[in-house]
């Protein structure tokens, strides 16, 4: 018999330390392999708009296998699905190290994510409820954005002095949090004994979309979160462009110094999101979704290093106190009607496919050579007006 956690457990309780551990090692590799790999693409001399189509193919995999991971989240104990993802992340982080092709082992690290995502997220509701779920969420996106902060900046210091030894540091992470994932709990599978045949599966998932979808909150949700998350995406490629268009700077470290400004930033808005913010009052983090678009029109703007560490820093702040309430509200109303771990996978499908588009987009304007810095402008006015409009559409409902 599975051993169980109390949900009445302490956010400070073995379980939460283990998942939080786990997860921060995963994204920690996460970010520092993508930095590592964008450095090898540079080094191989790979053509500018190749960038985001890697991440376009890491996207593709959660796109594909999102009908899946879901019901896969739900069926097995959580913890050990999560090792299971975090070992296929370390298969494809040693390819990439072994002369794989990057795109191939890239995409095999997509897949690992696309199963992992479920399972981290779907195990908060069951470890802890109601506003302590707020705060859990917000003790994972700190310890996400901090593996961000600090990933990215070892990705990319580590590729400026060898590549190698960057992806060889990604996969030895990644082996860490296969490890860390050994310490959570064995819960019990919250919806055993499903069907594995192709139709009912897909089905169930496309069922469950349908469902999350007819509900205003959580469709609320599910469209504010795929907006942030597409955006936010999106900008991290153009910080790679960017610094060396308006400030002259051509290494590998410095756009990964500015998104860790994006990172601390998110931890502080994570945690004031909280304190001030909880399931009753989700919409005070509107706002907060508009001023993310003004912000990155002001970034977009800058030539000078010291400004742009600032601004960045608030975009990430007013970031965190947008995203974190949306995360708590879906994970409570899917637990209670389709599965934590099939609300995450809708929410996955939606925020991914949001990444897609706006990659394919950002692709597309820079080899068709429009300036980074009007893309930028461009984009933060668009985000702006599309949250607004979302702020709209939900106070009608």
């Amino acid at each position: 018999m599975p051993k169980s956690v109390s949900t009445n457990s302490s956010l400070w309780s073995r379980g939460m330390m283990a998942v939080i551990a786990a997860q921060f090692l995963s994204a920690f590799g996460d970010n520092a392999l993508l930095f590592a790999t964008l450095a090898l693409l540079k080094a191989e001399f790979y053509p500018d708009w190749s960038q985001p189509i890697l991440q376009m193919v890491f996207v593709g995999a959660y796109i594909l296998f999102a009908p899946f991971v879901g019901q896969v989240a739900d069926s097995f104990a959580k913890g050990r699905v999560m090792m299971f993802a975090n070992g296929l992340k370390l298969l494809g982080a040693a390819s990439i190290c072994l002369g794989i092709n990057p795109f191939v082992g890239y995409m095999l690290v997509g897949v690992g994510a696309a199963a992992y995502s479920p399972a981290k997220y779907g195990i908060l509701g069951e470890i802890t409820t109601g506003d302590k779920l707020v705060k859990a969420n917000g003790l994972m996106e700190s310890s996400t954005i901090a593996a961000i902060l600090l990933g990215s900046m070892a990705g990319g210091v580590l590729a400026d002095w060898h590549v190698l030894a960057a992806l060889g540091v990604c996969a030895l992470t990644y082996a860490g949090a296969v490890a860390a994932n050994l310490l959570i709990p064995k819960l019990p599978a919250a919806r055993p004994g499903q069907s594995w045949r192709f139709g009912p599966m897909t089905g169930s998932f496309f069922s469950a979309c349908k469902s999350l979808w007819h509900n205003s909150e959580t469709r609320f949700s599910l469209v504010g979160t795929s907006l942030f998350w597409g955006a936010g995406v999106t900008l991290r490629f153009l910080l790679v462009l960017w610094v060396p268009v308006a400030l002259g700077i051509t290494d590998n470290a410095t756009p990964t110094y500015l998104n860790a400004m994006v990172a601390v930033g998110i931890v502080a808005g994570a945690g004031l999101a909280a304190k001030l913010v909880t399931l009753e009052t989700v919409a005070r983090c509107m706002p907060a979704g508009i001023l993310i678009g003004v912000a990155v029109v002001l970034f977009s703007l800058q030539h000078a290093l010291l400004p742009a560490y600032g601004v960045l820093m608030l975009i990430g702040m007013l970031g965190g106190f947008f995203v974190v309430p949306l995360n708590a509200l879906l994970q409570s109303i899917g637990k209670a009607s389709v599965g934590a771990g099939n609300a995450i996978a809708v929410q996955n499908l939606g925020e991914n496919l949001a990444m897609l588009l706006m990659l394919g987009l950002y692709s597309l304007a820079v080899k068709a050579g429009v300036p980074v810095i009007a893309t930028g402008v461009g984009f933060g006015v668009i985000f702006a007006l599309a949250i607004a409009a979302l702020w709209i559409w939900q106070r009608r409902r």
